[in-house]
């Protein structure tokens, strides 16, 4: 069982690969693909106590966890739209602490498994037609000032979508 200071990065801390070879990329679209389907089997037979469970301590109820990679997701769509659309844009940030706060965190999480479920049917058949040119089109993120090319952010939403259904796969683990 992981220690609550493990919780915070159960699969580690993102790494940026240092390649970007058509394998890599085909691996993380179908990693992408997947995560809804894997998502809605492991908290489908949670009860709501459970959905209701900290992480770790401090950390986001699973819950919230589920309603984040909706929001988190949709967001990232967008940016890749815009990279898509516009050269090299600037993409909003948004405060993902305070959202988990908001009274829609609090619903069951069918809603939000049903988001991540279109949300991923749109980004793995944007993914899947992707040209050289396009993986290498990018985004700035005005937090950090990194220009991000869209192969690097579809190897992040992998990790972000392995990173919280590690949460809660550990967190069940737990009970």
């Amino acid at each position: 069982m992981l220690t609550d200071k493990q919780m915070r990065f159960p699969i580690g801390k993102f790494k940026a690969p240092l390649t970007y070879i058509a394998e890599d990329k085909r691996r993380w679209i179908s990693e992408i693909k997947l995560l809804p389907g894997q998502l809605r089997n492991v908290v489908m037979p949670l009860t709501e106590r459970q959905l209701d469970t900290q992480y770790r301590t401090g950390g986001w109820t699973l819950r919230q966890v589920v309603h984040h990679l909706a929001d988190s997701h949709m967001n990232s769509l967008t940016r890749f739209k815009l990279a898509l659309t516009e050269d090299t844009p600037i993409i909003k940030p948004y405060e993902e602490g305070d959202w988990a706060l908001l009274p829609d965190y609090r619903l069951a999480v069918e809603p939000s498994l049903r988001m991540l479920e279109g949300i991923h049917q749109h980004m793995t058949t944007l993914f899947e037609s992707f040209t050289d040119t396009e993986w290498n089109l990018s985004f700035i993120h005005p937090a950090s000032g990194e220009t991000v090319p869209l192969k690097k952010a579809v190897a992040t939403y992998a990790w972000h979508g392995k990173h919280h259904l590690a949460h809660i796969t550990e967190t069940i683990r737990r009970f």
